[in-house]
């Protein structure tokens, strides 16, 4: 990739903050850290913890807050203590929380995780039904402030009708492709511009465990999107629209602590990007560092990287990306 290319983005931002909309899960996490996950009934007990309001949508807009962009967010909580600690965590770090909705009735989300000493971890989710009952309208005009639309799965029919505006607006629509409930991505991805796919979620829709494979089977079936499969250590992989080639970037080595949160700060980082026009090559690896440097902070989201720390790392980082192969 040329240093031209990578010119597009640099430690300060150039023009004015991009506003990026991020839409669907906020939730109350409480972080166990242990020197190994469970494997059985019994007791386990946790060298350290902390609590931290997070999830896809939010942990996205946090990031993109730390980059340097205006983040907001569209989500819901309930009437409950819990869900006031999570709106005010989340304003407090910098994400705009005006557009959330309080649920009379229900129960705020909440999980409980554990993270080992290798950086894995086991989630134990909690979202009430109840959160997302009603949905409001999303027009046009609601989302034409806004550079680009990042959307989880959490809140089907929001992220939908988000989507929709979006691309009527047009504007970059962006899909967290994350494992969701049956039906849920075939019912986003025709609406979305750009989507990309943990590496569980392409499995689960192509039946191929082989992340490059399952590009070109994604691309096919979403012809109208641009397509990426993230694969953790594994590295991204994403279809060239230029070129018809399958593209592989190995992932920065780094020494994991806590991968939690890293899937949602590569969103962030790639939705900011996108809104900021930076070439989709230098967009994958500036979403790969910022995913990679978090993954060496215990905490989730709170381990999201400034502008300054992910542009220094990438002077460092000279991994290019690979073509894998053109899709049949």
């Amino acid at each position: 990739m040329s240093s031209e290319n990578r010119s597009h983005f640099s430690a300060s931002c150039s023009g004015p903050a991009r506003n990026v909309l991020c839409v669907g899960a906020a939730v109350l996490d409480t972080l166990f850290r242990v020197r190994s996950l469970p494997t059985g009934q019994g007791k386990i007990l946790p060298y350290d913890m902390l609590q931290v309001a997070e999830g896809m949508a939010s942990s996205a807009a946090f990031a993109v807050a730390r980059l340097g962009g205006n983040a907001s967010l569209w989500g819901a909580v309930g009437d409950d203590a819990t869900g006031e600690r999570i709106m005010a965590e989340l304003s407090d770090s910098g994400v705009d929380t005006s557009g959330m909705v309080r649920v009379a009735g229900a129960r705020s989300a909440v999980s409980t995780i554990l993270v080992d000493d290798q950086g894995e971890r086991l989630i134990v989710p909690f979202y009430d039904a109840c959160l997302h009952d009603t949905v409001k309208p999303v027009t046009e005009h609601d989302v034409s402030a806004f550079d680009t639309v990042l959307v989880d799965v959490r809140w089907p029919k929001l992220a939908l009708r988000t989507l929709l505006a979006a691309r009527e607006a047009g504007k970059p629509a962006i899909l967290d492709g994350d494992v969701a409930g049956d039906g849920v991505i075939e019912m986003l991805a025709p609406a979305a511009s750009h989507i990309v796919f943990s590496q569980p979620a392409a499995e689960r829709l192509t039946g191929t465990a082989e992340a490059a494979k399952a590009v070109g089977l994604l691309k096919r079936k979403f012809e109208q999107a641009f397509i990426s499969v993230t694969s953790g250590e594994n590295g991204s992989f994403w279809f060239d629209d230029r070129t018809g080639e399958i593209l592989h970037l190995a992932a920065p080595k780094v020494r994991a602590v806590d991968t939690l949160g890293a899937g949602d700060i590569f969103h962030g980082a790639f939705a900011l990007a996108i809104a900021e026009g930076v070439p989709i090559g230098e967009t994958m690896r500036l979403s790969s560092m910022a995913a990679a440097l978090k993954c060496q902070v215990f905490g989730g989201r709170i381990g999201a990287p400034t502008r300054v720390q992910v542009c220094d790392a990438l002077r460092g980082w000279s991994v290019e990306p690979q073509s894998c192969a053109h899709a049949d």
